[in-house]
C-alpha cells in the first residue's frame, strides 16, 4: 500500500497587513508579508484504491467536511483521479487564529496527493486549485516568505533575516468573516512599498484589522497587553485572534492566563515541502 507519512503544514505570521481597497465582488483587496513559522500540522497518507475520501483527527476534531477533503476532492475533480486516499492529521496549529493553519493543511494535502496519486501537476495548476479552496492557499503551495497583494493570490518572494517569535492565541478564536463583516474597518489604507517594508520587516506597518479585532474579541487586547508586560511589542497576525511579537532579546515569559496557547517559534527560510511540485515560476507576481 502506497502512502506518504509525517507530511508537515506549517503556519504562517502577516507581520503586517493592510487593506488597500475593496473589489466590485465585495473581496477586500491587501497588502501584507507572510513568514512561515515552525508551529505545524502533521498529516499523514495512505492510497486508497476503491475511491473513497477519508480522514481521521489523531488530536483536535475538525469539521466533518473541512479544507483537507474539499482539497483532495478538487484536485481528484481536476484530474479525473479515480483512487481515494486515508488521511490522518494531527492538528495542532490553532483554528481561528489568523495564522493560515487550514489553508496549509489544504496546500500540503494537494501537494501529497499530487505525489501519491503520481499526477505530476505543476505548482501554478496546484495553485489555481487552491485559490478556489481559499486566499491563502496559493501561498503555501509557493513555498517562500513573500509579499503578497490583491486577495492573497499575487506573491513576490522576499528574504527575511532568521528570529524567534513568542505566538499567543488567547482561550477565544475570532472568525475572519466577522472583522472584514464590519462597518468600522479602515478598507482604504495608503498602499506600502516593498522596500520600505524591508528596510525593517519586523516592525514596518500595522495590521488594519487589529482595532476591529481588539473591539470584537477582549482576549486579543488581553494577549497584545500581556506580552507588553513583559516588554515585548506585539500585534495582530491575519484576521483571527493570535497575536506575536519579536523576541529580540531573551525572556521569561511568566505563566500565561489559563486556555492560552504559548509558544516560541522561529521563522522557516522556505516551506519544507518546496519543491514537490515542479515550477514554472507563473506564481510569482500573480
Amino acid at each position: 500500500m502506497r502512502a506518504l507519512f509525517d507530511i508537515p503544514a506549517p503556519a504562517k505570521l502577516n507581520l503586517f497587513l493592510h487593506v488597500v481597497g475593496r473589489r466590485p465582488d465585495g473581496l477586500h483587496l491587501l497588502q501584507s508579508a507572510f513568514m512561515l513559522i515552525d508551529w505545524c500540522d502533521t498529516l499523514h497518507f495512505e492510497l486508497r484504491a476503491d475511491g473513497t475520501l477519508s480522514r481521521e483527527d489523531l488530536g483536535t476534531k475538525l469539521p466533518d467536511d473541512d479544507l483537507i477533503l474539499r482539497a483532495a476532492r478538487a484536485l481528484r475533480e481536476a484530474c479525473g483521479e479515480r483512487r481515494g486516499a486515508h488521511i490522518a492529521i494531527d492538528k495542532r496549529i490553532p483554528s481561528q487564529a489568523g495564522m493560515g493553519g487550514g489553508s496549509s493543511d489544504a496546500a500540503s494535502t494537494l501537494l501529497a496527493l499530487n505525489r501519491l496519486w503520481d499526477l505530476k501537476l505543476p505548482a501554478s495548476q496546484l495553485a489555481r486549485i487552491g485559490l478556489t479552496l481559499g486566499a491563502d492557499v496559493p501561498f503555501f503551495l509557493f513555498g517562500r516568505n513573500a509579499w503578497v497583494e490583491g486577495i492573497g493570490e499575487k506573491l513576490v518572494p522576499i528574504e527575511l533575516p532568521s528570529a524567534r517569535f513568542v505566538v499567543v492565541q488567547p482561550h477565544e478564536g475570532l472568525e475572519t468573516a466577522r472583522i472584514f463583516g464590519d462597518p468600522l474597518l479602515n478598507r482604504e489604507n495608503k498602499p506600502a512599498i516593498i522596500s520600505g517594508f524591508a528596510a525593517n520587516p519586523y516592525s514596518f506597518g500595522v495590521n488594519d484589522l487589529q482595532p476591529v479585532a481588539q473591539r470584537l474579541c477582549a482576549g486579543v487586547d488581553q494577549a497584545i497587553e500581556w506580552l507588553g508586560s513583559q516588554g515585548l511589542k506585539a500585534r495582530m497576525t491575519g484576521s483571527g485572534s493570535a497575536v506575536f511579537a519579536p523576541l529580540v532579546q531573551r525572556v521569561e515569559l511568566r505563566e500565561a492566563p489559563l486556555g492560552w496557547r504559548v509558544r516560541e517559534c522561529s521563522n522557516l527560510e522556505a516551506h519544507p515541502l518546496a519543491g514537490w511540485a515542479s515550477s514554472d515560476n507563473s506564481l510569482v507576481g500573480g
